[in-house]
């Protein structure tokens, strides 16, 4: 299971000057968000078409389309590979991704080459996900979800390697595991991260994973790359993924995605969990129907709001 992030200032390749330097380290963070220096976009028209690339028309947008590329990659990203994806002259790169490093929103891996999302932009995505505007729309389909099933039922995402409690609405039933929204649980173990795992590419998912063996929380716990694999090609055939007591004792679970607008890759899943006393893995079978419709109530209402948008 992915440990929590460090402290914010922890990261001793991003955090900036030391305290102590106030003036200092308001000045970093205010050069994060400018990427001219010694007038080069100014003086430099030529480079203007290539900045361009970068979609964006000021440095600050600028800045953010970088971070959106880097974010939408499945595996880090270094300066040479910037330079060939965008065609940016390799001293603009070097600066950009340095003030974004500065301001924490990028840190550079152990390799001291690649660089990868920072702390600062994992807190604000999960901050933007818990705090989303279409939230009352996605709890009314829970909350009618658990009428027709009558059992905790979740909504989920991937987020920093661990699966993301986006909403959760508990069932009235006595017996019942209590997690909340923003609780995270490990993706080899859990219904809706098998499913995240199952459209990663295999770099991307040994990189979430980590080295074997995977952290055993129950005796049925997958712990070994091999028989995981063999689990997700299952998910892959299926179409949904279920969680038989892996990570808690006495508790099963069954999953399917949320499709997305595009028909592509889906980072929203649809839970339901239940004690193994009322819910058996053989018998999520005929929730499947009732998940499903569920899970396209969610789709539209992602849809609805893109359009708004």
């Amino acid at each position: 299971m992915k440990r929590d992030e460090p402290p914010v200032g922890t990261n001793d390749a991003a955090a900036g000057p030391a305290a102590g330097e106030p003036r200092a380290r308001e000045r970093q963070y205010i050069e994060a968000f400018d990427t001219r220096d010694d007038g080069e976009m100014d003086d430099a028209p030529e480079l203007q078409d290539e900045v361009s690339r970068i979609d964006g028309e000021t440095p600050t947008l600028r800045l953010f389309a970088l971070l959106e590329l880097i974010a939408s990659k499945d595996e880090f990203v270094t300066l040479r590979s910037l330079v060939d994806d965008t065609g940016l002259p390799k001293p603009t790169l070097h600066r950009m991704l340095h003030q974004l490093e500065s301001a924490r929103l990028l840190q550079r891996e152990r390799d001291g080459r690649s660089y990868g999302t920072g702390p600062r932009l994992r807190q604000f995505a999960k901050n933007l996900l818990l705090n989303d505007t279409a939230h009352s729309a996605r709890r009314g389909v829970l909350r009618r979800l658990k009428d027709e099933i009558g059992e905790t039922c979740n909504i989920t995402t991937m987020s920093s390697g661990s699966v993301l409690y986006l909403d959760r609405v508990e069932t009235a039933a006595p017996l019942r595991f209590y997690l909340r929204a923003g609780s995270r649980v490990p993706a080899h173990c859990s219904a809706s991260g098998k499913l995240f795992l199952e459209q990663m590419s295999p770099s991307q998912r040994t990189r979430v994973l980590g080295a074997e063996p995977f952290e055993r929380y129950t005796p049925k716990t997958i712990t070994d790359r091999e028989t995981l694999e063999r689990e997700l090609e299952r998910v892959r055939r299926q179409g949904y993924a279920t969680d038989d007591e892996e990570f808690l004792p006495g508790l099963v679970c069954v999953a399917v995605l949320v499709p997305s607008s595009d028909g592509g890759r889906s980072n929203m899943g649809l839970a339901v969990q239940a004690p193994i006393v009322r819910l058996s893995v053989e018998g999520a079978g005929a929730l499947l129907p009732t998940l499903r419709r569920a899970a396209q109530r969610l789709a539209e209402v992602e849809d609805s709001r893109d359009e708004r948008d």
